[in-house]
């Protein structure tokens, strides 16, 4: 169940939007690449948000959006605060803050701060409150800078600390949570394995002590019994630090023992948002259906039988109209092709974006065909 701390992080009609040039013979046509269009959700307090769907539904187009390292087109990231010393802008005063607000013209409503609208000395100030795990934890780390020098970068980079004896001190702290060794410090990134690699990743993103941390695919890249150890280590910082985390990830099993909430999205929209027990268990959009229906079993005597989508995944160049997948869906109806589903509320925060959710009695043991709304073809 989702952990009762208020709201960090609340997204309001986020969309990115890229524009792709093609020469033609005479003139350059320009498209917009709609990689994602109009997502709200919210992330509270100590808590992880699953963010699940195929690759190129814009999964990682939204961690970015968030942390600000790409430009949103449209809408709103509202970082919150709890009291008036829970950001700490590079240590400045409260006078300091309200002068470079004004200059700024930063939006503040309601202890919260628009991300979107931080710009120069303000935006490096604020970025020790939001931080980032890569996927790849070779290629993310530089082959020339020791470990030691790796974690520190960050507080270097934020001019937080400019105690060469402080920096060592958080260092090592971070490293032991993470549970990297001192002699480790000294050694470059060739000397580990992948899942060691991880933790210096890890360790380098809590440095800062964020409030908030995407993990974009960060297990993806390691063997099963390395996940593990990952996810538990994850877990035990989150309970410790109270950090939040948008946890990004196409292995639905490792997203179910992560997560408290998970959002699936599907060509740059969400389909369906909901404790992961709700999710899991009772799914409303047979997009998650058929996602779920993929997950292997332990059990070799166990039925396997997934549910095929037919087709591939839409160009987001030229995204169906109405709802966007009633090209594979099993149940699409002649309302689905011409009417967007509103994004609604179907139970006690269970979002989900389908015409006839309501219809649906999903049982995970069945194919699709079996347990359909009433009418479906």
């Amino acid at each position: 169940m989702t952990p009762k701390h208020d709201t960090l992080i609340e997204v309001k009609d986020l969309s990115v939007h890229f524009p792709i040039k093609t020469r033609k013979l005479f003139r350059t046509e320009v498209q917009m690449l709609r990689a994602v269009d109009g997502v709200s959700f919210d992330i509270k307090r100590g808590e992880t948000v699953g963010l699940v769907g195929e690759s190129g539904s814009g999964k990682t187009t939204v961690g970015r959006a968030i942390l600000r390292a790409i430009d949103p087109t449209d809408g709103e990231v509202i970082f919150h605060r709890k009291n008036k010393g829970d950001i700490d802008l590079a240590h400045a005063s409260e006078a300091e803050l309200r002068k470079v607000r004004s200059k700024m013209n930063m939006a503040f409503r309601e202890g919260g701060i628009n991300v979107h609208n931080l710009a120069g000395d303000l935006l490096r100030a604020f970025r020790p409150e939001m931080s980032l795990v890569f996927q790849d934890p070779y290629s993310s780390l530089n082959p020339r800078m020791t470990v030691r020098d790796i974690i520190a970068e960050p507080l270097v980079a934020s001019g937080k600390f400019k105690d060469r004896a402080k920096i060592d001190a958080r260092v090592r702290e971070i490293a032991a949570r993470c549970k990297l060794n001192l002699e480790h410090l000294r050694r470059f990134p060739h000397a580990f394995s992948g899942g060691q690699r991880q933790r210096i990743c890890i360790a380098r993103a809590l440095v800062s002590k964020p409030k908030f941390v995407v993990c974009d695919e960060s297990v993806s890249a390691l063997d099963v019994s390395i996940q593990a150890e990952i996810v538990n280590l994850l877990k035990d910082l989150q309970d410790e630090m109270g950090v939040s985390f948008l946890f990004i990830a196409h292995d639905l099993s490792v997203v179910a023992q992560m997560s408290h909430r998970v959002a699936v999205l599907y060509v740059g929209k969400f389909v369906e948002y909901a404790p992961t027990e709700k999710l899991f268990f009772a799914p409303k959009h047979p997009y998650t259906h058929a996602l779920l229906s993929a997950i292997p079993t332990a059990d070799p005597d166990a039925d396997f039988d997934p549910i095929r989508l037919k087709g591939e995944i839409p160009n987001p160049l030229a995204a169906p109209s109405g709802c966007r997948f009633h090209t594979r869906c099993p149940f699409a109806k002649d309302r689905c092709k011409t009417e967007a589903p509103a994004w609604r509320e179907l139970d006690t925060d269970h979002f989900v974006a389908c015409h006839f959710a309501e219809d649906f009695n999903f049982d995970r043991h069945q194919k699709a065909s079996q347990s359909g709304p009433k009418g479906a073809v």
